[in-house]
């Protein structure tokens, strides 16, 4: 199926490596024009080399998303460059404390992670979506978390930060639909890589007293599928909610987790 990205000036924020990786190759390989945000312009020049090696234009761009001011000229870099902004998916996103109670939780590690996964996308959204908004056009995903759609015990901070981001996308999908804007949230569970192996499986691992791949069986042993998930099926859920595949689709939350937050 063609997807008809190609030539869509896509702003992907936190391509870097994992899930960020993924999907920027993943519109890479779908002809999609990027621009690549993120803070660490030296871990993002090796996959923009890879998705130009793939016939696409990609301008990087150093880019603080918890910064106004600096998504805003992320913004204006976009249109300067290309003109204009057909897809924003943000990616880039942190963890926050991992086995800590609430009560365990700084308000320091809370605003951390809240500043970094809600209000970093508010700012992004809150640059690129005006443009659209002239245009009349326009796709939004936001990459947020099962766990904003189920609590989670020893992961509060993050929770309460996916949570909020699905309260941002909701709005932001009945405010800007009357424009032909779609705003959507990509939800993955676990995602297999070395945040998922080294931090939440090792925390698992030294709670329990088992061993790493213990652990990692244990968390798939939770989802219907029985396997977790990789970036791949993140990067391909990010391209449906970006195509004109999903043009009817709008303000919801899409599980990618094997069969858990819904089931």
């Amino acid at each position: 199926m063609d997807l008809q990205l190609k030539g869509k000036v896509t702003v992907i924020t936190g391509p870097a490596k994992g899930m960020g990786r993924a999907v920027t190759l993943a519109f890479a390989r779908e002809g999609a024009t990027l621009v690549l945000a993120g803070r660490d312009i030296a871990a993002i020049e090796p996959v923009a080399a890879e998705a130009r090696a793939l016939g696409v234009d990609a301008l990087v761009v150093s880019c603080d998303m918890t910064v106004p001011a600096q998504t805003e000229a992320l913004a204006a870099d976009a249109m300067r460059a290309f003109g204009r902004i057909d897809v924003l998916v943000n990616v880039a996103g942190g963890s926050g404390p991992i086995g800590k109670t609430g009560w365990e939780t700084s308000t320091e590690e809370f605003n951390e992670i809240v500043q970094l996964n809600m209000t970093g996308c508010f700012n992004t959204m809150h640059a690129v979506i005006p443009e659209m908004i002239a245009r009349k056009s326009g796709k939004v995903v936001n990459v947020g978390g099962t766990f904003g759609m189920r609590g989670r015990a020893g992961r509060m901070a993050y929770s309460a930060s996916k949570w909020g981001l699905r309260g941002i996308t909701k709005s932001f999908a009945l405010e800007a639909g009357p424009y032909g804007i779609n705003v959507n949230c990509v939800a993955p569970g676990m995602v297999d890589g070395p945040r998922f192996r080294e931090k939440v499986c090792a925390n698992m691992a030294e709670k329990l007293g088992i061993t790493l791949e213990e652990a990692m069986t244990r968390h798939a042993a939770d989802y219907a599928l029985k396997r977790v998930t990789n970036d791949d099926d993140v990067a391909n859920a990010c391209l449906f909610m970006a195509s004109d595949v999903s043009r009817q689709i709008t303000g919801v939350d899409l599980p990618v987790d094997g069969g858990w937050a819904m089931l």
